[in-house]
């Protein structure tokens, strides 16, 4: 990975300009031949087809048609063009239906997120520690708050919370990426794999099932259960279920002290 690989990397001004649209289109010369937003368009479907190392601001113009002079026109370097597609794919995630039930909501957000990561690989391979300050990921990061709003939670609470659960699905969801494509490269799934492996094995004395009883016990288990050496969806939502519970206690801890402190 590259530091271009990086968002939060151009100029704040004209990156915040442009995802606010105040910075969308030459203000001389003759009529654009292009929009900001057609540009983003190619260049998500480009990372799409081909991963985000294929992303360049040639490749673009190629795909467009025009000259790469021509994208700098709109969008200065590659560095903005990354914010800019983050924050476009962000908006994709949609509110979730009404609930008085946080976890619920939670849930939701996080099966939204899940499902965008898979159709857009590239998001994991970006790193994130500045976020676009665009209105997508604004809208993203007020939804998942509100969630988590008015529960019991403080707002420092909260806002772990809310870096905690992505966190969790960002990382699911990249070892769930990286074995479909693994299955992709590979031409082979979890299955012929491990058909193919478990002889070999067998051979070896040293990694004779007597000697890791749990991994041999436990991974047979799971092998039948899920019909794959691993099951990242299985993972992710029992995860998701188990953090939730965490906050839950957290919640449910912090009211019964709350109330043990009120005065009699």
């Amino acid at each position: 990975m590259t530091d271009a690989d990086h968002t939060g990397t151009g100029d704040p001004r004209r990156t915040i300009e442009l995802l606010w649209g105040v910075r969308g289109k030459p203000r001389r010369g003759p009529k654009p031949k292009l929009t900001v937003e057609e540009i983003i368009t190619a260049a998500i479907e480009l990372a799409d087809a081909e991963g985000i190392t294929a992303l360049s601001v040639r490749r673009g113009a190629e795909k467009l048609g025009v000259s790469p002079m021509s994208i700098y026109t709109y969008i200065p370097s590659r560095a903005e063009l990354l914010d800019l597609m983050m924050d476009r794919v962000h908006g994709e995630l949609t509110d979730p239906p009404p609930s008085h039930d946080w976890r619920v909501t939670m849930t939701i957000l996080a099966e939204d997120a899940w499902a965008m990561y898979h159709r857009h690989p590239w998001m994991l391979q970006l790193t994130t520690s500045r976020l676009p300050l665009g209105p997508h990921t604004f809208a993203k990061h007020e939804r998942e708050l509100g969630a988590v709003d008015a529960i019991g939670l403080t707002d420092l609470e909260m806002d772990a919370v809310v870096a905690m659960v992505n966190g969790f699905v960002q990382g699911i969801a990249r070892g769930s990426v990286e074995s479909a494509s693994l299955v992709r490269r590979s031409g082979l799934t979890d299955t012929e794999w491990w058909t193919a492996s478990a002889p070999v094995l067998a051979e070896i004395p040293e990694a004779d099932a007597g000697l890791f009883p749990l991994a041999a016990r436990i991974g047979q288990a799971a092998g039948e259960a899920h019909g794959a050496a691993s099951a990242p969806l299985h993972t992710f939502r029992f995860g998701l279920a188990r953090i939730l519970d965490g906050v839950e206690q957290l919640v449910t801890g912090e009211a019964q002290g709350a109330e043990q402190e009120l005065p009699s």
